[in-house]
This record gives C-alpha cells, structure tokens and sequence, in this order.
C-alpha cells in the first residue's frame, strides 16, 4: 500500500517538482514543530536558539552579526534587534573587536550557556522523537539529499 503525497492527498495535480517542493515545505514545518515547542518553552524564539548555538560553536573569539547571518539556518531581517533583545537578556554580550574598533563582536555569556545546556537534551529528544523512527540508513540517505540540494556555504563550515 503506498502513501499518497502530500499534494495527491490534496487532490492537486503538480509537477513532481512540485510535489517534492510541497513534501519538503510541509516536513520542515513538522520537524521544526517539536523542537520550536522546547526553546519556546524556554523563551527563545527559533532564531534565538539557533543564534546562541552558533556563538557557542564559535567559542571565545565570538562573532560579528555578519558572520552570524551566514551561518543561521534561516535567515531573520533584523538580527541586530535579534541580538539587542539577547543582550538585554544576558544571554549574549555585545563588544568592540580589539583589532578593529569598527566590528562588534558577539559573544555568548555563561548564562547563555547554561541555558543551551539545559535545552540539549529536550532538543536532541525532539530530533529522536520526529525522526529517529526513519532508522540511521533513511536518515543517511535523507541527509545527504539535502545537503546535496542545499550544500552548507564555506561560512558554514567554519
């Protein structure tokens, strides 16, 4: 017995193209569900979250919001209120680059990670609720597709 598609479910008539596009749109939105549920829980917002894990990955030296905007995994228009609010909350500290007075830098505080710390668990059990019944070979495969349709820019990698 096969699964209709999202769009056959629909009764709509697309392009494979397009059926795939609705398929990819649609899981997104599902698989972002669990996890946007635990950091809201905690009071961030998705950009929020994915911010203050990428100055946690970034370590001491921190991170212009230039280089922030490369690496989110969505991109936010204003990431420069994005980061005031963080700031504001202590979950991030704003400075001048020492190098060049004319970068800001950003860096994320003890007690911004203390609260990732706190969510990587209920985070990573998300992921394992949403996707591990997919099994490591589906996931493999899925992975690699969509780094094949989507591959990480340079700034992504570093």
């Amino acid at each position: 017995m096969s699964v209709p598609t999202p769009a056959a479910a629909m009764a709509i008539r697309d392009s494979l193209e397009e059926e795939v596009l609705i398929a990819l749109v649609r899981a997104a939105w599902l698989a972002a569900e669990r996890s946007n549920a635990v950091t809201a829980a905690a009071g961030l917002s998705p950009s929020q979250y994915n911010v203050l894990r990428i100055l946690r990955a970034a370590g001491r030296g921190g991170l212009s919001c230039t280089e922030i905007g490369t690496r989110m995994v969505t991109r936010d228009s204003d990431l420069t209120r994005l980061m005031s609010g963080l700031a504001h909350a202590g979950l991030v500290v704003r400075g001048t680059d020492s190098a060049d007075r004319r970068r800001s830098t950003n860096r994320i505080t003890a007690a911004g990670r203390a609260l990732l710390r706190r969510l990587d668990g209920d985070v990573a059990d998300a992921a394992q609720q949403t996707l591990g019944p997919l099994g490591r070979p589906r996931l493999t495969a899925l992975r690699d597709l969509l780094v094949a349709f989507a591959p990480p820019q340079t700034s992504d990698l570093t």
